[in-house]
């Protein structure tokens, strides 16, 4: 399992991602989950993958290779002229690679091979965008209503995410929230680990603005982790005291 957000402000693009991938709790591993193409002062991409780790590599090994390619005309990241392109691309390759390992595997291998992919970036003269494509190939686009997706284990930090979330929220509020939202991921569910990923993406900005790793023992982590436990502990034994009495 994996967790990675995909967040839309005002200001640009916020990802963040974790990097485990396990077999059981005796096989754990790191692998990277988000990984990013730019063209100076044209274009700047990001993915973040999430799924059968197989598939996932396989999608972004063959993106490499067409970046790198000498005859570029098929190639989605750097030449499509949006980013709307861009995503069925890598919808239509996304879907292609899971077919093929599904019938290479026969009836056995029927949902095992399934991967989610987050793409977010921006294309000179055209505004960021943000979008989730599922395995079928088919995607949706973030909007003024979900300015945010989740891949992987999303149900632990999505409340954190909905309650703190605001379209004006500088990038330093908009980091600080995703790593609440991490930190009450990590706690709750073990398949989802460090070290996380982070990169921020200014609008107009075709390269990142900000990107590091957040290892086991980063201390703007710890301080945000300890600090939010803290809060609502506090915050719990502020609430209105309930009382068996009736009438009261």
């Amino acid at each position: 399992m994996t967790y990675c957000v995909g967040m839309m402000v005002d200001k640009g693009l916020v990802l963040m991602s974790d990097t485990r991938t396990n077999s059981g709790v005796d096989n754990i591993s790191v692998f990277p989950k988000m990984f990013h193409w730019q063209v100076p002062g044209e274009r700047m991409l990001a993915v973040m993958t999430a799924g059968n780790l197989a598939t996932t590599q396989a999608v972004i090994s063959l993106l490499e290779e067409r970046t790198k390619a000498p005859d570029d005309r098929d190639n989605a990241l750097l030449k499509a002229p949006t980013m709307f392109q861009v995503a069925t691309e890598i919808g239509k390759l996304l879907r292609e690679v899971i077919e093929q390992r599904q019938a290479a595997n026969g009836a056995r291998g029927k949902g095992r091979f399934t991967a989610t992919i987050i793409l977010a970036g921006q294309i000179e003269g055209m505004e960021p965008r943000l979008f989730m494509i599922y395995p079928e190939g088919n995607f949706i686009e973030a909007s003024l209503d979900t300015p945010f997706f989740q891949i992987g284990e999303t149900k632990y930090g999505r409340p954190i995410i909905l309650r703190g979330y605001d379209r004006g929220m500088s990038f330093e509020d908009a980091v600080k929230l995703l790593m609440v939202s991490f930190d009450s991921t990590l706690k709750a569910n073990l398949s989802v680990g460090m070290p996380l990923d982070l990169m921020v993406i200014e609008k107009g900005d075709f390269a990142p603005t900000h990107e590091r790793r957040i290892t086991q023992g980063d201390e703007y982590f710890q301080s945000v982790s300890s600090s939010w436990g803290d809060a609502l502990r506090k915050t719990f034994y502020s609430l209105p005291d309930y009382s068996f009495s009736k009438g009261e």
